[in-house]
């Protein structure tokens, strides 16, 4: 009889705030957030958990981040410090991922999480603290892990204990674990599919296990299939090892909103400039990419549209800005172009 899989998530600490009280010893004890500048209608990108006490969470605007907490230290960032401080984690996890048939079983997800799974003899628990310890003793930042059989289930277990624990769901607690759970937890159901289920009556596990396939397809086409294996704690995706790059994308956000489609097109040739830059700094080239545009409105909503027969060139993404501009009749706040690289479906899309 076949051992289950062992699949550790890995995921740094609130990261960019960590590395900076790390650097700063000033700053770990008071709230700080890593983001822009309010007046430039800046965005937090990821803050301490003295800040998050007030509030605070990565994605929202800076302005408002200060009125929920005056007395935010706001740090600019740098990413490439950042990056460097990635490295010296993943190098860590290198050390103790399963080498099989030539292969390091490492996925790196971003630059502060990842997956490795290991022999299925070996402990896992063991093993995570031991990750844990090196970061923190190495590094001088903390790591939280999950451990389960399958990425789904590492991935919500690394948020159980958060920060600096650790969770275990064992293959035989694997329905008790995921009954109880909260829909919103599982990856990629997002606030528009949250309202959906909910209107379907669905919030936990438990309710989505209800539903068979069939109607769960019909109801939500490929989320819907993607519920029916995620409700009872299923995952049968490898590790990707190797970076795999699914998008590309640059958007831009305007201190003042644009009001009409002619304000919002007439940005559209400095964001081609800036999207073909990035796209030449890749292995790909723009013709390989399927185009996508992203609309931030004035009161936060967002929008994306993609068509599988356009084309990347500034005449195909002025016609998907011209469509997803058409879906609110409020003021932008915020554009953005992209491409998704070849051979990926439509669940693999990553925006920017």
């Amino acid at each position: 009889m076949s051992l289950s899989r062992k699949v550790i998530h890995i995921d740094c600490d609130c990261f960019f705030a960590a590395v900076e009280m790390r650097d700063h010893p000033q700053y770990r004890d008071i709230p700080i957030a890593i983001g822009g500048d309010a007046k430039r209608r800046g965005v937090i990108s990821t803050c301490n958990y003295p800040a998050r006490e007030f509030g605070v969470r990565s994605a929202m605007a800076t302005a408002q981040a200060l009125k929920l907490c005056p007395q935010l230290t706001l740090v600019p960032g740098n990413m490439n410090h950042y990056r460097d401080v990635s490295r010296q984690v993943m190098a860590i996890l290198r050390d103790f991922a399963w080498q099989r048939e030539g292969m390091t079983l490492l996925q790196q997800v971003s630059v502060d999480e990842a997956y490795l799974e290991i022999n299925p003899e070996h402990n896992a628990s063991d093993i995570a603290h031991q990750i844990r310890q090196r970061v923190r003793e190495e590094v001088g930042i903390t790591v939280s892990a999950g451990i389960a059989p399958n990425k789904f289930l590492a991935k919500v277990a690394s948020d159980w204990n958060k920060p600096d624990g650790q969770c275990v769901v064992k293959p035989h607690r694997v329905d008790d674990f995921v009954r109880l759970l909260d829909v919103r937890k599982i990856p990629g159901i997002g606030p528009a599919m949250q309202t959906k289920l909910e209107q379907a009556g669905i919030t936990t596990c438990a309710e989505a296990q209800h539903w068979s396939q069939e109607d769960l397809v019909r109801q939500f086409g490929r989320m819907g299939a993607m519920l029916y294996q995620r409700c009872r704690g299923l995952d049968n995706r490898p590790l990707t090892l190797g970076r795999e790059r699914k998008s590309i994308g640059v958007e831009r956000t305007f201190a003042t909103d644009l009001i009409t489609e002619d304000e919002c097109l007439a940005q559209l040739p400095r964001l081609w400039q800036l999207w073909c830059e990035r796209v030449a700094k890749t292995e790909f080239e723009v013709v390989q990419l399927a185009p996508f545009v992203k609309v931030k409105f004035a009161d936060f909503s967002q929008t994306t549209l993609a068509d599988s027969h356009e084309v990347a060139s500034p005449e195909g993404f002025a016609r998907l800005f011209q469509q997803a501009l058409q879906r609110q009749d409020k003021g932008v706040r915020l554009l953005g172009i992209g491409g998704r690289c070849p051979q990926l479906n439509e669940q693999q899309l990553c925006l920017f």
